[in-house]
């Protein structure tokens, strides 16, 4: 007797944006902050408490507490822009907002930090330094327009950029724990940089596999992360020492490495095992600063298994020889970049949302204020301030963020009110904020832990500022405030929506231009020689199209050459071309991570960026052919008709899902991505 069929058991697919609101990063826990956060808020809170100055403690702790949150791993020199700038941000925001608040009735404050709103959400479009400076000046601006305090705007200022610059002193001196088996300044620099020959043996090892293209992904991610840890403020324009210019030497001797292994992945052949091992040891080398010793040699039976053990061995001379090149192959990024960023799609959306958010809070914080609602309570920046963190794109999509803020409140403020009520004054509290600053390092791996930690920190800190107990009210305003914020984010606003998306794929898609015209230029070169043995260029300065490489649009257009990329010289053009590369590659993943927070919103705002991503995969599967194509020509001389066919195909299935998607706007090149 033959048993029954079992019926199938439907799996339960959750929404986009109630999977990223539960979705947790995972990772070991960064002892080294954990250790920086207890020594942060809690001292100072305790210090400014024996001195009897409290009022500015609690400043100095709130700016420790802020810092802390911005506090990464990364190198010490990475930390200096990442914390100091956002601090000085921040002291300039509690300066205008403690005269402002003292000075302006409620319609002239409003409008004044309404208009601060919208200029700290245009420059929050630049960069994640610069959003966290549009963070920090809007949350200052808000406490000291909202937080009555005795001390004059001046000295609060002061306060708050002591509290943040001690949170960076600390990072700066503490000890951590790469700096302990090696160099104690470049710990960072150091892991950054074996991370990327890792990545490379990875990558080697996923070639000819599915998993080749997460590997690829994640060679981008490590090459990212060690290009900031090295390109970090300096007193010098370049690397003093000895040991700071063989590190960044080593760093560029693995872009070589990176493209051919690149180049591998793409062509979806197996690589022998042994190809991997090279990279590997290099790796080694650099995380404990030893030799390499012999290094296994690669075949060389395809071009980019010759390329790969030339650049082998151009990383074993290197490192052998303890100098090379050094430069870092980054473009500066210019005014004009600049204020395309601030002004273009993507920064205007931001800013209007920013500041209408914003000003809305400060506009109801105030009439609950003057309506008594807050009852004995005299502060109403919590309202305003938590509008903020709930409007930025970088925290999550707009649903996840609120649900996240909204149960992290409420959790805090209940475990606030029991601590409250059991905890001595003011040790228990104080002892209650160190410990606090010390989740916070762990807590930024979800947003509603975050959150929680943060609202048990700042209760504690305002209670020993001398104010009654405000659990019930911070869970009222924040309810508040997610509403502010779900409205305001379904606004229609003027001009196309899923502005910061689109701002992303069109600097993606002039860079991707910009690195393919410059390998094509270079295949023109060396396929008509000048008369004097020279590589001779059009005289337009621009690269023939490949063979029915067109697309829509007007026949035979061309692309012009960035200005830095007609230098003469073969080394020269090389050099100029990792540095198209490594930006091509930076400005995919950083399209690729707004698309994906895009698609995890609701539906009413995914809708607007449907079939970005399509675009997105197109522009990097042309970014690979490029490098293939590098890689190729540096071997052969020239690109077979079959390179210069593929390349075409994608240009014109670029054109075809542009077109589609309607991401033709204003910020795109005027021309359709071509050779």
């Amino acid at each position: 007797m033959s048993r029954p069929a079992r019926r199938a058991v439907p799996s339960l697919t959750l929404p986009p944006w109630l999977a990223h609101a539960l979705r947790t990063q995972r990772g070991p826990v960064p002892w080294s902050a954990v250790v920086r956060g207890a020594l942060a808020a809690g001292p100072l809170l305790l210090a400014a408490v024996l001195a009897d100055r409290v009022s500015l403690g609690v400043v100095a702790a709130i700016a420790a507490m802020l810092a802390g949150i911005n506090d990464r791993p990364g190198s010490r020199r990475v930390s200096v822009k990442r914390l100091g700038v956002p601090a000085l941000a921040g002291a300039a925001g509690l300066f205008v907002g403690t005269y402002a608040g003292e000075h302006f009735g409620a319609v002239p404050l409003t409008l004044l930090l309404t208009g601060l709103g919208l200029f700290a959400g245009g420059i929050s479009a630049v960069g994640p330094v610069a959003s966290g400076a549009g963070t920090q000046l809007l949350v200052a601006s808000a406490i000291g327009a909202g937080m009555p305090l005795p001390e004059a705007g001046w000295q609060r200022a002061l306060a708050y950029l002591a509290g943040a610059l001690w949170l960076l002193a600390l990072r700066l001196a503490l000890p951590t724990p790469g700096s302990l088996a090696g160099d104690f300044r470049f710990d960072g620099e150091r892991d950054a940089v074996a991370a990327v020959y890792d990545a490379v043996g990875e990558l080697l090892d996923a070639a000819g596999t599915e998993q080749a293209t997460a590997k690829r992904a994640a060679l981008t991610a490590a090459l990212d992360h060690a290009q900031d840890a090295l390109t970090g403020p300096r007193l010098r324009r370049y690397a003093s020492s000895s040991a700071e210019r063989q590190l960044h030497a080593q760093y560029a001797a693995a872009l070589p490495l990176a493209e051919a292994a690149t180049a591998l992945a793409w062509a979806g052949d197996p690589v022998p095992a042994r190809a991997a091992e090279g990279p590997r040891r290099l790796a080694t080398a650099v995380r404990h600063n030893t030799h390499t010793g012999p290094l296994p040699a690669p075949s060389r039976s395809a071009p980019a298994l010759r390329a790969l053990d030339d650049a082998l061995l151009h990383a074993a001379e290197t490192f052998d020889r303890g100098r090379g090149d050094s430069d870092l192959h980054t473009r500066r990024r210019t005014s004009k970049d600049l204020v395309r960023a601030v002004f273009g799609a993507g920064g205007r959306e931001y800013g209007l949302r920013v500041a209408l958010c914003f000003g809305a809070g400060v506009a109801i914080a105030q009439a609950l204020h003057h309506a008594r609602w807050y009852g004995q309570h005299e502060h109403w920046y919590w309202l305003p301030a938590t509008a903020v963190f709930l409007v930025k794109p970088d925290l999550g999509p707009l649903a996840s963020r609120v649900l996240c803020r909204a149960a992290g409140t409420v959790l805090g403020a209940l475990l606030f009110a029991g601590f409250a009520a059991v905890l001595p004054r003011p040790e228990g509290l104080i002892a209650l904020v160190a410990l606090s600053g010390a989740l916070i390092p762990v807590a930024t791996r979800h947003f509603a832990a975050q959150t929680a930690v943060v609202t048990v920190l700042v209760l504690a800190l305002v209670m020993v500022g001398g104010e009654p107990q405000a659990s019930a009210s911070r869970i009222g305003e924040t309810l508040l405030a997610c509403a502010i914020v779900l409205v305001v984010g379904h606004l229609p606003m003027p001009g196309q929506r899923g502005g910061g998306v689109r701002a992303r794929l069109a600097a993606a898609n002039r860079a991707a231009q910009a690195y393919l015209t410059h390998v094509l230029r270079e295949a023109d070169s060396q396929a008509l020689p000048a008369s004097d043995g020279r590589a001779s260029l059009p005289s337009d300065g621009r690269a023939p199209l490949p063979s029915g490489a067109r697309g829509p649009g007007r026949s035979g257009d061309r692309a012009p050459l960035p200005s830095d990329a007609r230098g003469p010289g073969r080394s020269g053009g090389r050099a100029l071309r990792w540095t198209l590369r490594r930006e091509a590659y930076r400005t995919l993943a950083e399209a690729r991570t707004a698309i994906a927070l895009a698609a995890a919103e609701l539906p009413a705002l995914a809708r607007h960026t449907a079939g970005a991503d399509e675009v997105v995969a197109t522009l990097e599967q042309l970014v690979d052919t490029t490098t293939a194509c590098a890689v190729h020509l540096d071997d052969a001389g020239r690109l077979t008709s079959w390179h210069t066919a593929h390349l075409a195909e994608l240009l014109d299935q670029l054109a075809w899902e542009r077109d589609r998607v309607g991401l033709r706007g204003p910020e795109a090149p005027d021309v359709p991505l071509t050779g």
